[in-house]
């Protein structure tokens, strides 16, 4: 079987904010048809689909509630496979969204599990009763904030959601929910999708006992989680034993594997959240009956430092797991341009261009977010126009997600960035993204998105790069460098992560390459990298 997934670069479009046809001011299915030519020029293997689905997007689609129908913002079932089609066409792989640890409450399945306790789906979600005295089962939160369990009248009992109200969590310890689930994954299978990304993977399985969850004594108040909040938060201030992660859910991640392997060349990536996120991917990933690669939130956190990155490949090899992937933005998290944003433009570019080197030269399936090609920073979305329900709730500490989820900028001169010809669109689009627009780039030598594609295919000519393994040389002083092994090439990657000049002795036994675009001056044997900048060579 195919295993085009190994250390392949995957590019994640948010559909709302990548590409609006329809003149609606939000992103759909055509829109993203019309810019397959962008990304199959950006040089990226594949396209990671955020959810499509039908939905009343409490949570802007990963509330679902129809698995198998196009919600009509984004178009219809004719444009999706028009859309993979072309994909295909162009020689892009498809992995699309599976949102199957909660749907909607609007699906059906709950519109008929909440009416009573002996429906024939009053098993299919996670229903609770009251403890005697009228509150919760037990002391489960919701990452959304509040308690994690919501009452319903009907059925006198309460229903288990991890994330907002309205997304109640399946019941997929109940074999017909994991049966009807698997066949929604077989549905996209058959309509000829590579794949998918399992939204919040290890949250399938509770508790049977819903036993209470432990306080978590290595709280720390006042750390930064993924850019969005620094106030101490309840849900971190526990010890998630109970309300996932559970050792049986690995049977069903098996029955998922294993009709995933009945067809050639497909692949999953799992989403890991965890309070041990990297011991999580590791369990999740071992062996060939597991799922393929799976990233965690650790780097999606990351801010700074080389001793950092390092540390999180040790880790992850010290627990022998499968294959990694790795990210260090999404559509939930503070963009990575800016974390250690730099006053100077010009540094703050050559930034953004030293990092895509450096992720997409480490050991594992990446995935770049949209809008990174661009070094588009996170924008400051004024209070009366956010969107997340969850920035308008931690609001003032935080606004939330909204920022790293604005729409894609491809004119600087059009209306709306040429994103949509709406009169308006449904996040705004800050004028510094419009500078950074898709035009002005393609047309300036130096431009980030310019540095992306070339270094994009220059790194296709070193399997090193791609499916080698790592080891870590120096990892020290915003200093990092390492080396990749395949077959019978070496390739050494060295990366300043700081905005001094860093300097290192050149090996006998390396030979420079040129090429890949990242400012270094070598003199002798002495490699010199100015601020943010990087070497490349191969072992002779």
């Amino acid at each position: 079987m195919s295993e085009w997934w190994r250390g392949a670069v995957m590019y994640q479009i948010y559909p709302r904010s990548f590409c609006d046809a329809r003149g609606d001011g939000i992103g759909d299915l055509k829109g993203i048809t019309e810019k397959i030519p962008y990304l199959a020029a950006l040089g990226v293997d594949g396209i990671w689909l955020s959810p499509f689905y039908k939905s009343p997007m409490k949570d802007f689609g990963y509330d679902v509630s129809d698995y198998l129908s196009i919600d009509p913002l984004f178009g219809t079932m004719q444009d999706f496979e028009e859309m993979l089609a072309e994909m295909h066409k162009h020689g892009l792989k498809l992995i699309i969204d599976l949102v199957l640890s909660h749907t909607s409450d609007q699906h059906e399945w709950f519109k008929e599990s909440r009416r009573d306790t002996h429906n024939s789906k009053a098993d299919w979600y996670v229903w609770a009763d009251p403890k005697p005295d009228g509150s919760p089962p037990n002391n489960w939160l919701s990452i959304f904030g509040g308690v994690a369990w919501d009452y319903e009248g009907r059925r006198g009992q309460y229903y288990m959601h991890s994330f907002l109200t309205s997304q109640p969590d399946l019941n997929v310890r109940n074999p017909e929910v994991q049966d009807a689930l698997l066949d929604v994954a077989k549905f996209w299978l058959e309509k000829g999708v590579d794949g998918f990304r399992l939204d919040v993977a290890n949250f399938y399985m509770h508790d049977e006992q819903l036993r209470d969850n432990p306080p978590q004594t290595e709280f720390e108040p006042g750390r930064v989680y993924n850019g969005l909040y620094t106030k101490p938060f309840p849900y971190d201030m526990q010890r998630h034993l109970y309300d996932k992660s559970q050792p049986e859910n690995l049977l069903f991640i098996e029955r998922l594997r294993a009709l995933t392997d009945q067809y050639d060349g497909k692949m999953m990536v799992a989403e890991i959240g965890d309070d041990n996120s990297m011991k999580t991917c590791t369990e999740y990933t071992k062996g060939d009956n597991r799922l393929h690669t799976a990233y965690n939130m650790e780097l999606l956190g990351w801010h700074d430092g080389a001793e950092e990155i390092h540390e999180l490949f040790t880790r992850y090899n010290s627990y022998e797991g499968g294959w990694p992937a790795w990210a260090f933005s999404n559509h939930d998290v503070l963009r990575i341009a800016s974390r250690g944003k730099q006053d100077n433009p010009d540094l703050q570019k050559q930034r953004v261009k030293m990092l895509t080197a450096l992720l997409t030269s480490l050991r594992g399936t990446i995935f770049l977010y949209q809008g990174e090609e661009l070094g588009l920073t996170e924008a400051d979305v004024p209070f009366e126009k956010l969107q997340d329900p969850f920035g308008i709730f931690l609001y003032p500490d935080s606004k939330g997600r909204d920022g790293c989820r604005t729409p894609i900028p491809w004119t600087s001169a059009e209306k709306n960035a040429g994103f949509s010809a709406a009169e308006d669109t449904w996040l705004p689009i800050p004028e510094e993204h419009r500078l950074s627009a898709v035009s002005t780039q393609e047309n300036d030598p130096s431009s980030v998105l310019n540095f992306v594609r070339q270094f994009l295919e220059w790194r296709k000519h070193h399997n090193a790069l791609i499916t080698g393994e790592i080891d870590f040389d120096i990892a020290k002083n915003n200093l990092l460098v390492f080396s990749r092994q395949t077959g019978d090439e070496t390739v050494i990657a060295g990366f300043n992560l700081g905005s001094d000049v860093k300097k290192l002795d050149k090996a006998a036994d390396w030979e420079l390459l040129d090429g890949h675009g990242l400012p270094v001056t070598v003199n002798d044997n002495a490699i010199e990298l100015p601020a943010f900048g990087g070497f490349f060579a191969k072992r002779v």
